[in-house]
């Protein structure tokens, strides 16, 4: 049972190679734009034809070139909400709702009822999408989609046109939806905060390709390639060498570091995320002392980052990057700042890709 991909499709400057299985899960994919997201999923609901592989679904298949299978995406059973909605400009919202549904009169009205409660629509039954706000009319897409009961939703930046706060609350609403849907669930974003949030596998991919699939949490903890860690948010990331069973050299920042270990013995990269720095305290041992000379600060609303030099770190592509909270800053500004700063080594990423 769930979805079984293996596909390939030849599409402009790359090749799309996809190699993935999901059981009832919801699996974001995370990626620099052009890819290949967005084109995954339209190959997922039929839309555009893999040059050569399988696709099954709940064992049923929906595709297999070498049996000559393409089932047509009407009949599929996937649910695809556009980044643009796609709804029906002439038809109200509780029409756009039922559009896809098959049954009785009786059951399409308790289900355009369910559907309208659940995304918070009423009172806009008899409304036009040009009568609607941005999330409104996401949420009608989403209530459509949901209530032509698919076996998988594809989901392609549902929340890109949304502002801050609106997004929060669709999170929110979408997750609780998602917890009753026994399907699979595809979502496509460039939000490493959407999918950290909302997916429980995460798959990371450049060029078309598959560069890292496995527990969302997992990846972002310790991802094993480069892309990864940049996509997860990683702001610190140097070549490194190793030194001995557990110490290196950052070679960037020109910094002996120990870390978890045991490392590679072939050279690689280590990332350290911004929040894992911490102030120095004296007379706790020398292990991963990192001078603390402030080139420049940032403010934002609750934290501010730090841009620390040092001696190997005098180009601003080569800075480490410090995140603070509110317990470093006063009202009159930032507070004391440290000689030193220090991470703890199994918060010193080894990136071996």
């Amino acid at each position: 049972m769930g979805l079984d991909v293996k596909i390939k499709k030849t599409y402009k400057d790359f090749i799309l190679d996809l190699d993935f299985k999901s059981e009832g899960e919801r699996v974001g994919i995370l990626g620099a734009s052009g890819c290949g997201k967005s084109l995954t999923l339209k190959c997922l609901a039929g839309i555009i034809k893999p040059d050569q592989g399988h696709i099954t679904l709940n064992d049923r298949v929906l595709l297999d070139t070498n049996k000559k299978v393409n089932i047509k995406p009407q009949v599929r059973e996937v649910g695809y909400l556009f980044q643009n909605y796609a709804l029906f400009p002439n038809m109200t919202v509780a029409q756009n709702i039922a559009v896809g549904f098959k049954g009785s009169k009786e059951d399409k009205k308790r289900i355009i009822q369910d559907m309208v409660n659940s995304f918070r629509l009423d009172g806009l039954e008899n409304h036009y999408p040009s009568q609607l706000s941005g999330g409104q009319q996401q949420r009608t897409a989403l209530a459509r989609l949901l209530a032509s009961k698919p076996q998988v939703i594809l989901l392609d930046e549902p929340f890109s046109a949304l502002d801050t706060y609106l997004k929060e609350e669709l999170h929110i609403e979408l997750n609780n939806i998602l917890k009753s849907y026994r399907g699979e669930v595809i979502l496509v974003t460039h939000s490493r905060d959407e999918v950290y949030k909302l997916c429980d596998k995460l798959i990371i991919m450049k060029d078309g390709k598959i560069l890292e699939y496995g527990p969302t949490k997992e990846l972002f903890k310790s991802p094993k390639t480069l892309e990864g860690a940049k996509l997860t948010g990683c702001k610190n990331i140097s070549s490194a060498r190793k030194v001995s069973t557990n110490k290196l050299i950052a070679l960037d920042w020109g910094i002996n570091l120990t870390a978890k270990g045991p490392l590679p013995d072939e050279d690689f990269y280590i990332g350290i995320r911004a929040h894992d720095f911490k102030p120095f305290i004296k007379d706790s041992g020398d292990i991963n002392k990192i001078p603390c000379k402030v080139n420049k600060i940032i403010q934002s609303l609750f934290e501010w980052s730090l841009l620390i030099e040092t001696k190997e770190c005098q180009s601003s592509d080569k800075f480490i990057w410090w995140k603070i909270g509110e317990s470093h800053i006063s009202s009159q500004g930032l507070k004391e700042v440290p000689e030193y700063l220090t991470v703890d080594p199994e918060d010193i990423i080894v990136i071996t890709r």
